[in-house]
């Protein structure tokens, strides 16, 4: 069943969108401005994100900003009354991948939804748990396991280690992560992945066997 965040500040048409959702077959979870929006996408990680542009606390772009340095990949479509085109092009900027100006149809609203999912490649082999050598990862959860301990990641420690692993015994380029999760390649953002790299080394410090090695001007390769 695939997974909606809807951000949505007016209450009547949030319940109406959220009830017609659902009776199509969608699981919809619900915040009612976007630094609540934001903090539900990363406790939640939706297949898709609905999101109105003008909102309190954080609106519709601020909130694509900040997750799409955190995820390159999830839908996000914008609803808006806003219909100039400046508007629109900065929301596709932004990382947008679709804009439904207000008032829209619930039909219309459901085919795109299904577009943008039929976009998003599907894994050819969903695996819950990861063997990184002692540990279970299990990616979805974002929870790393060792026997009977269990450590939770955040969002982006989650996302930086299952690329670390896709790449396992090869080279994770540093350019490559920096601009996927954190948006781009700036000094800032490299001194944050190395703050990220460093608490991963932690949390997997318990099997000596596994290490994640900075390959000097590169970037890093998890050895397993």
């Amino acid at each position: 069943m695939p997974t909606i965040l809807l951000v949505e500040d007016e209450p009547s048409l949030a319940l109406i969108v959220k009830d017609s959702l659902e009776s199509r077959g969608f699981q919809v979870d619900f915040a009612a401005d976007g630094e609540a929006g934001l903090h539900q996408f990363r406790q939640q990680c939706p297949d898709i994100v609905v999101a109105d542009v003008m909102m309190p606390k954080l609106d519709g772009f601020a909130l694509a900003g900040h997750i799409r340095r955190e995820n390159a990949t999830v839908p996000i479509l914008f609803l808006t009354a806003r219909s100039q085109t400046a508007d629109v092009v900065q929301g596709f900027e932004l990382g947008g991948n679709d804009y439904l100006k207000k008032p829209f149809s619930m039909d219309e609203l459901i085919v795109r939804i299904r577009a943008l999912l039929a976009r998003v490649p599907a894994a050819a082999a969903p695996v819950c748990l990861l063997t990184i050598g002692r540990y279970q990862f299990d990616h979805p959860k974002q929870k790393l396991r060792l026997g009977p301990q269990e450590t939770d990641l955040t969002n982006r420690e989650a996302e930086l280690l299952k690329r670390l692993y896709d790449q396992r015994n090869q080279v994770l380029e540093r350019t490559t992560v920096l601009r996927e999760l954190w948006g781009d390649d700036s000094f800032f953002n490299g001194r944050s992945l190395d703050v990220f790299i460093t608490r991963l080394r932690r949390c997997l410090k318990d099997d000596p066997q596994v290490q994640i090695v900075n390959i000097r001007g590169i970037g890093y390769k998890l050895i397993l």
